[in-house]
């Protein structure tokens, strides 16, 4: 049996929602999807694209790992879950936009850099995954006399700007933007605010796309 908290959900959602957007259901099931942007998000439970955006059924094409990583292009014969998802949108769903969302109080990231982080398995899988973040680390620079907080702060969008460069190695991700037919676009989550900031790839600055309180985040080893 299902947890009751999701039992409820369903029946919640079956009386409210369901009925009330029926016939987008109807057609996504008869038509398929057709969403035209792909959202790659951390699977951390306070950061859930559909709730940021206020999406619909079928608006969004999401793929969630730990701490939103992507990596770079390796036609090695190995499964790779998030390389096959961006194929998908990109070739078959053919979206326009590719968002890299990032978030604040990450914990793959915290993880990543703490001098005292023990393997939480045999296999390790999480601390193989990070490992992905070294040149994000190395292009920051050190920590140096900062607060750890502001360390991970900034670490967490410079993941975000290391994630951008390694989508466009792929080469059909690489050949449709330079074509204009394809936008990539780094942004980040502030949790416990609610503010929502887009990477400036000129300036390597996170700015709120709204007008609402928050800092303003760049990626430098000075930020």
């Amino acid at each position: 049996m299902l947890p009751k908290r999701l039992v409820d959900g369903y029946a919640s959602f079956l009386e409210g929602r369901f009925p009330q957007e029926s016939e987008r259901y109807r057609q996504l099931g008869e038509d398929g999807q057709s969403p035209k942007t792909m959202v790659v998000s951390c699977c951390d439970s306070r950061v859930s694209p559909e709730v940021i955006f206020d999406v619909g059924p079928g608006e969004l094409f999401i793929v969630r790992n730990v701490a939103n990583l992507v990596p770079p292009y390796a036609p090695d014969g190995s499964q790779h879950g998030t390389s096959a998802a961006l194929e998908f949108a990109v070739q078959a769903l053919r979206v326009s936009d590719i968002v890299v969302l990032g978030h604040a109080r990450c914990g793959g990231i915290r993880a990543s850099v703490a001098e005292d982080a023990e393997p939480l398995s045999p296999g390790d899988f999480i601390g193989k995954w990070m490992s992905m973040i070294s040149p994000a680390i190395d292009r920051l620079g050190p920590r140096g006399n900062r607060p750890m907080a502001d360390y991970l702060s900034a670490l967490e969008r410079a993941s975000v700007v290391h994630s951008l460069a390694n989508l466009r190695t792929f080469p059909c991700v690489n050949i449709l933007e330079q074509r204009g037919r394809l936008r990539l676009h780094g942004a980040f989550f502030g949790v416990a605010t609610g503010v929502l900031s887009v990477l400036d790839e000129a300036s390597g600055v996170f700015e709120p796309v709204l007008d609402a309180p928050g800092k303003v985040f760049a990626c430098s080893a000075a930020s």
